[in-house]
């Protein structure tokens, strides 16, 4: 994606079933699990490079010994910096006690991070804090082992005041109003709960304190404090927690809109936020791997059972479109498949902007996320190829000489990497820098390639603000002097808000919004917008429920062409001297090559869960008003 935007984050679960001894003498390391952490973190470092946490639990060990360890980085290169930490850590105590080497039980006993449950989680900030406080997993304290609870998750709540406000009511006091210490907060009380009722029943038992202990864990049902806790819940979530006893979940949003996958055999079990990292580092079939049901969790009692608990109502299933397009990894077999598709089913209108002409155009993609629906669209456009070939043979048949066949067989599309991405220019650069000319350098351009007379078809994977486009892409491709540049969008027109874990929460950044205004005013119609603000401060005090998003209005006048065609004048300075056309892929098409991913809303407005719609209703109140503030 050329526009940086900050998303979704990665979490990675895995309980070890067996005994240490076991992955010692089967693997040749009791740190098996820490080993594998750091490669199902590492393997989603795409999903978060602001900070990254990991804890662990130790089963079964004695009172007085530590057994939750945690370990939290926000530095520049938070997973690698974690796991510094703890093999200096763990080949300190080694060197300073040869005698741990070969002993299992006293690695496991005098040594962190060696036990049986790891919850691992990276992320980018969303709200703009990457503080080391925001970095998951969290944890709440209590010398009870069961009331320990350690929370890590991909998820963004809507209704974060309504949840704060419920905390309250029950009687505690947030220490402050976020979603993630808000849901925590939800899922301790209600295990509190849970658990002094379970010690009224061993009371009654005629049980010891001491004696209720292991009963009440034992006892314990996640599933009934997830469904208690998540009653309210608005958003979009996969929420991973562990119990300081041993017990751990994953539950997943009723709409699928965030994505969790799951595996287990005899040895482990692990979930992830994609399902290729799974196989990667535990080498297994992608069919072996299940993704968690919407609305259902995946919990791990102490003893190794492992169950599917319903937790809430399922909603029509709106999993993530963005994940297809961009933000998952694209060595999952099905995301290969449809990034691809993306690209092929876009060629229509690509060559409908070239005139046909594929003979004087010349096909790249921006680096790199585009590279394989880039992929898809050359794989079209050879297939039009191919039939001009078969049609000038045919024509010729009568007449047809060997350099006449070797003539129309040698025609080739022309397909080259005009656009390199500086990556360290990009990390020195701020997101909110108004260093222009330093903009303008992010990419590098490939000279010699491009002709005057050539067209250059150049893909990219969405548009979000076009800030890169206008600044750096379309001046640097300008540079190559052709005839024409046709940038293509493999995503739809992007013209609502994210409420649900990407970093689109204002409406006035999204060019496809700032177009539809300029058209507005060129038409005299801009009467619309006080009228959309009219109709969204009117149901500001409504229940989600019965909130409309009006902003549908705004866009209703004009076809989407009419827009594309506005970003294209809006995204191409004076100095620009090419013809510069945007294609969008169409709503349409992207059901079509991700079938099972219908979360659309960014593209139709159509959100998933009610809290989306009071989130559109604010974040245009906040255009209207000049508010520079967030809309959730």
């Amino acid at each position: 994606m050329s526009d940086a935007i900050k998303h979704e984050c990665g979490i990675a679960l895995l309980r070890l079933k067996k005994p240490l001894s076991f992955y010692k003498e089967k693997y040749g390391s009791a740190f098996y699990g820490i080993q594998k952490m750091y490669l199902l973190m590492e393997k989603q470092h795409n999903r978060g490079q602001d900070g990254a946490g990991l804890a662990s639990i130790k089963l079964d060990v004695e009172p007085g010994e530590r057994y939750i360890s945690r370990i939290r980085s926000n530095q520049s290169q938070p997973i690698q910096d974690i796991f510094a930490q703890i093999n200096q850590r763990i080949n300190e105590e080694l060197t300073a006690h040869p005698e741990y080497n070969d002993n299992v039980d006293l690695q496991k006993q005098e040594i962190p991070y060696i036990g049986e449950l790891f919850l691992g989680h990276v992320r980018y900030g969303t709200f703009g804090k990457n503080s080391i406080e925001s970095v998951h997993p969290f944890l709440r304290q209590n010398n009870w082992m069961h009331r320990n609870l350690i929370v890590a998750g991909n998820f963004n709540m809507t209704n974060v005041k309504e949840l704060f406000d419920d905390l309250v009511r029950l009687g505690q006091h947030p220490k402050e109003m976020a979603d993630t210490v808000t849901v925590m907060e939800k899922i301790g009380h209600f295990l509190d709960d849970e658990v002094t009722d379970l010690y009224q029943q061993c009371k009654n038992e005629g049980l010891s304190k001491r004696e209720a202990s292991p009963e009440i864990a034992e006892r314990l049902d996640i599933a009934r404090i997830l469904r208690r806790a998540s009653k309210n819940w608005d958003g979009g979530y996969a929420m991973a927690g562990l119990l300081g006893h041993g017990d751990a979940f994953v539950t997943r949003d009723p709409a699928g809109i965030r994505p969790a996958f799951y595996y287990q055999d005899d040895e482990i079990v692990v979930v992830a936020s994609e399902r290729p990292v799974i196989q990667t580092v535990f080498n297994v079939p992608f069919e072996a791997i299940r993704e968690i049901t919407p609305g259902h969790a995946i919990i791990v009692k102490k003893d190794g059972r492992v169950l599917d608990e319903q937790i809430r109502e399922a909603l029509p299933l709106k999993a993530c479109s963005f994940e297809r397009i961009y933000f998952s990894r694209g060595s999952d077999a099905e995301i290969y498949q449809e990034r691809k598709e993306l690209g092929k089913l876009i060629m229509p209108a690509v060559l409908e902007a070239i005139g046909n002409d594929t003979d004087n155009t010349v096909f790249s993609y921006i680096p790199n996320t585009a590279e394989t629906s880039f992929y898809g669209m050359v794989e079209a456009a050879q297939d039009f190829l191919n039939q001009r070939k078969i049609s000038d043979i045919l024509a010729n048949k009568e007449a047809l000489t060997a350099e006449k066949l070797q003539e129309i067989l040698s025609v080739k599309l022309r397909t080259e990497k005009v656009a390199i991405k500086d990556a360290k220019l990009r990390t020195f650069i701020t997101e909110d820098s108004s260093r222009d000319d330093l903009v303008a350098h992010v990419y590098d351009v490939t000279y010699g390639v491009i002709k005057p007379s050539d067209n250059l078809v150049i893909i990219d994977d969405s548009i979000v603000r076009g800030t890169t486009l206008k600044k750096s892409i379309i001046k640097m491709m300008d540079r190559l002097h052709p005839k024409k540049i046709v940038i293509v969008s493999s995503a739809p027109q992007i013209r609502y808000p994210d409420c649900y874990g990407i970093d689109m929460a204002k409406l006035e950044g999204l060019i496809a919004f700032q177009a539809t205004l300029e058209l507005l005013k060129e038409r005299n119609l801009y009467h619309l917008v006080d009228e959309v603000y009219q109709k969204s401060k009117a149901q500001e005090n409504f229940p989600d429920s019965e909130v409309v998003n009006y902003v549908k209005e705004i866009y209703a006048p004009f076809t989407d062409q009419e827009i594309s065609d506005k970003i294209a004048e809006m995204l191409t300075s004076s100095d620009v001297n090419a013809e510069v056309k945007i294609i969008f892929q169409t709503v349409a098409n992207l059901h079509t090559a991700c079938s099972k991913n219908l979360g659309d809303w960014y593209f139709t407005g159509d959100y998933p869960t009610n809290g989306g719609n009071r989130v559109v209703n604010r974040a245009f109140m906040n255009f209207y008003e000049g508010k520079d503030a967030r809309a959730y």
